[in-house]
């Protein structure tokens, strides 16, 4: 599975996750600032400014998650855009939505639902779009 590795078009790696960069940004800072303040109970509180973790950590982590994704549409040979498209659905859905819930159940986030539905849209989106354009720029 690692030789992958070696057949992943960088660049199209690149440009997944600047996307995830771009439309989270977007989202979680305009789209659904107020509903994801009060999913976290924070909707009564001033935030502080985001440091230089807020950028990177998810950067860095949409990194992974768009290399991982990379390795296995490669490994599991998937070329056509339908089948992108359904890898995408499978792994936002079944491990990025699923593990966010996971994480959400527990007594530090008051409304552990609701801030798994604000987030599974940008999951779907932006899984979709990064195994579509992994899977067109092969």
């Amino acid at each position: 599975m690692l030789a992958a590795l070696s057949e992943i078009n960088w660049f199209a790696v690149i440009v997944a996750t600047i996307v995830f960069a771009v439309l989270g940004g977007l989202y979680f800072s305009v789209i659904v600032a107020k509903p994801y303040k009060v999913a976290l109970g924070n909707e009564n509180r001033e935030l502080p400014k985001p440091g230089p973790i807020f950028i990177v950590g998810p950067l860095v982590s949409s990194l992974l998650v768009v290399i991982t994704s990379a390795v296995l549409l490669r490994a599991l040979e998937i070329e056509s855009v339908g089948a992108g498209i359904g890898f995408g659905l499978v792994i936002s859905i079944g491990y990025l939505i699923a593990q966010t819930l996971t994480i959400a159940i527990n007594p530090n986030f008051p409304r552990p639902l609701l801030y798994t539905l604000i987030n599974a849209p940008y999951f779907i989106v932006c899984t979709v779009t990064a195994s579509t354009t992994l899977t067109l720029w092969q």
